[in-house]
């Protein structure tokens, strides 16, 4: 196209008009600015009048620069003209193209309309052509698809036979068939096909029920235990093109392994019945090695590597041992003899060389990495109950042994003695025999129970003690009432002393080496106060046979006859004469509190002021009296085999000397020193001494009690034990009151 015919078709423009541009809303100011610029160089060209002559110059050269932008700046508008007079016609071009592609368009889709009601009506051709491939497909498998129910028949058969890789054959062939089938039918299934799903079944329960039995089919029949793990690992990988859940063979053949070896060991007809726990762990004991060897030599060998037979085969029996104890002891309660047989059968025998420590088992035998059998709750559950039903045992033992006891208390004989003449009784032997057993006989099992069953026996023990002091008390109220007729009181009384003795001596058996020290000092302590109700028992016999005697004391038949005493010592002699069927130390415990007691019930009477003296006479007849008591209760005891160090009747030698000082004026001083020798005297003490003199003034007696008052309490003498405290006193009388006294 020429440029003549360009410009024909080009729209044109009107002379002489322009096109209005943009506003510029700074033009004023942009021409402020020129305006006030041209007048800067004008006035800095001009400023000297030799300038001017030059005005015409720069007038001519304004001009031709003005012209200059006039031409430039209608060359740019030419340009700018021509560019959008091109930019219209192209337009005018583009409108035309899409109004023909809109054309176009609506042609294709009226022939793609007229197409898709031509194909509809080829829809049925279509359908008849595919049924056309599928008779043809069914025409070629027809002669297979006949033999099909036969061979599912003959597979049954097969199956039921248990040659099971034969089966397994034929089964792949009929899927592999039902595979061709299925793709040319577009994935439908034929009801000739229908008994492959419960074929397949009854092949997969064949081969669990053969897992299941490993162990009698590795030793009766091999090659079936062989041919249903092979099926199940070929089947593993099999894959196939129709959609069908896997299968999953192999996980089910080990699942019947494991199910198959727990219902051998541990079925709900083998759990062990009451008191049939120990054959049971016994019979464990035996089977559950021999298995493992089974299985190592025989079954590991059937199987693929992969199996790790040994691994699974101890596994497998921990866990279903675990969970048998389990629901053992979720059941009832188990007796004592059933808690210990466990425990030991847990901790010690499992684990030991006898079963799952074998040398003789490999490596994968091990199950030290899996859970313990039993968890430490139950450990600690089965601990607890066992303490318990011992404990309830030992304490009937106990209980029956003590009944035991005390029926012998009653008899008419005197106690037994042994060889040595000492009274016996097999009580304490068979008492630390019983607990002694027990704390002995826990140590094979653990630590934990044998502290606990330590713990119970010392308990037991202790409650023992205080139940035989419980009956001792009871025993004396019986006889001293007169309610029991006890013909050898004292003996039997001796006789337990002998049993604390026995204990005592015997006890140091319950403490092992691992208990800490100090352990046994509450037994000890109970042992101690046993020890210390037996001797005061015995005393009370001993002061019920010497207080009528001691109520004539003093007296005047007592100043002038040594009868009243030898009466004393006569009948204590006859009460001591058993102590002779007492051990030692015991016997001279008794011995001295005998003496103490018997020394006591004298000063007792002494102050009960029912003496008085009448002149010196008197007075030095009572004390030669004390002088010749104190020798005769010595000489007593002396000859019943008491150490004289330890005797408390010099006491009497010390009143002596208050009794026999003949200048009153004294007294203080021997107070002084009496009070030196016996620091818990007191002043009625003294008071009541002064009385029996006879001869003490009140100014005499004031200055005598005043020295207990003087100075520093004295410290009692090194193995002296107190008397005076002991010693009653009677009331003061009004006369021999103080001023400042209470009564005052």
């Amino acid at each position: 196209m020429d440029s003549a015919a360009r410009d024909k078709m080009q729209p044109a423009l009107p002379t002489g008009s322009s096109c209005p541009g943009p506003e510029w809303p700074e033009q004023e100011r942009a021409e402020q600015l020129a305006r006030g610029a041209a007048l800067k160089w004008a006035s800095g060209i001009f400023y000297r009048p030799e300038q001017l002559a030059r005005l015409g110059q720069y007038r001519s050269r304004e001009v031709q620069r003005t012209c200059s932008l006039e031409a430039r700046i209608k060359s740019v508008v030419q340009s700018y003209l021509e560019g959008v007079k091109t930019g219209v016609w192209q337009l005018a071009q583009a409108l035309e193209a899409v109004q023909g592609a809109r054309e176009a368009l609506g042609q294709a889709r009226g022939l793609l309309r007229d197409m898709a009601e031509a194909a509809q009506t080829l829809e049925p051709l279509r359908e008849q052509v595919e049924k056309h491939k599928q008779l043809q497909a069914l025409s070629q498998l027809l002669p297979r698809l006949r033999a099909v129910p036969a061979v599912v028949a003959h597979t049954q058969t097969l199956i039921d036979a248990r040659r099971l890789l034969e089966a397994y054959v034929s089964l792949r062939e009929l899927e592999q068939l039902q595979e061709e089938t299925c793709a040319p039918l577009g994935g439908l299934e034929l009801p000739v096909f229908e008994g492959l799903g419960p074929l397949a079944e009854a092949l997969g329960q064949a081969v669990e029920a053969a897992a299941g039995a490993a162990g009698q089919l590795a030793r009766e029949d091999p090659a079936l235990l062989v041919a249903a793990v092979r099926v199940a690992e070929v089947d593993a990988g099999r894959t196939t093109s129709l959609e069908q859940a896997p299968r999953d063979w192999r996980q089910r053949c080990l699942r019947a392994l494991q199910q198959g070896l727990e219902r051998v060991h541990f079925g709900t007809s083998l759990q062990p019945g009451p008191g049939a726990l120990t054959e049971w762990l016994e019979a464990l004991r035996v089977a559950l090695p021999a298995e493992l060897a089974m299985a190592e030599a025989l079954v590991a060998p059937c199987c693929p590597p992969h199996y790790k037979v040994v691994q699974l085969w101890a596994h497998t029996l921990h866990g279903g041992l675990r969970r048998c104890l389990q629901q053992l002891l979720e059941g009832p309660e188990l007796e004592e003899a059933d808690t210990f047989t466990l425990l030991r059968w847990v901790l010690h025998v499992y684990q030991g060389p006898e079963m799952m420590g074998s040398l003789e088992l490999g490596p994968e035998a091990d199950v030290s990495d899996l859970e313990p059998l039993l968890t430490l709750e139950n450990i600690e559950q089965l601990e607890a109950t066992f303490v318990a039903k011992v404990q309830a045992k030992v304490a009937q033992w106990l209980q029956k042994a003590l009944d035991g006891e005390v029926v012998e208390w009653g008899r008419e004989q005197e106690p037994d003695t042994d060889l040595s003449g000492f009274y016996h009784s097999p009580l304490p032997a068979i008492v630390l025999q019983i607990l002694e057993e027990h704390i002995r006989v826990t140590r094979i099992v653990s630590v934990s129970l044998q502290r606990r069953v330590h713990g119970m026996a010392l308990s037991e023990l202790s409650t023992f003690l205080r139940s035989f002091s419980d009956a001792l008390i009871r025993f004396s109220q019986d006889h001293l009432r007169g309610e029991a007729v006890v013909p050898h009181y004292v003996p039997y009384l001796l006789a337990t002393l002998n049993h604390q003795l026995a204990l005592s001596s015997s006890v140091s058996v319950l403490q092992p080496e691992w208990v800490v020290p100090g352990v046994l000092a509450p037994v000890e302590a109970e042992l101690d106060k046993l020890q210390k109700r037996i001797c005061r028992l015995v005393l009370e016999a001993l002061l019920a046979e010497l207080q009528p005697l001691f109520a004539a004391l003093p007296s005047r038949r007592w100043l002038s006859s040594p009868e009243l005493l030898d009466d004393v010592c006569e009948r204590t002699a006859r009460f001591c004469q058993n102590f002779r069927h007492v051990r030692n130390p015991a016997v001279q415990l008794l011995l001295a509190e005998a003496e103490r007691t018997v020394v006591l019930e004298y000063l007792s009477a002494l102050m009960q002021g029912r003496l008085v003296c009448r002149g010196a006479d008197e007075r030095t007849q009572a004390a030669e009296r004390l002088q010749h008591d104190a020798a005769q209760l010595q000489e007593l005891f002396l000859g019943l085999g008491l150490e004289e160090s330890v005797q408390c009747a010099p006491v009497l030698l010390a009143l002596r000397e208050l009794l026999n000082l003949r200048d009153p004026t004294l007294l203080g001083l021997e107070v002084a020193g009496l009070r030196q020798q016996f620091p818990d005297v007191s002043e009625d003490h003294v008071s009541a001494l002064l009385d029996l003199r006879g001869d003490v003034s009140r100014e005499q007696r004031l200055a005598a009690l005043s020295s207990l008052r003087a100075g520093p309490q004295p410290s009692p003498p090194a193995g002296r034990r107190a008397l005076f405290s002991l010693v009653p006193t009677p009331a003061p009388s009004l006369a021999s009151c103080l001023p400042s006294g209470s009564c005052a």
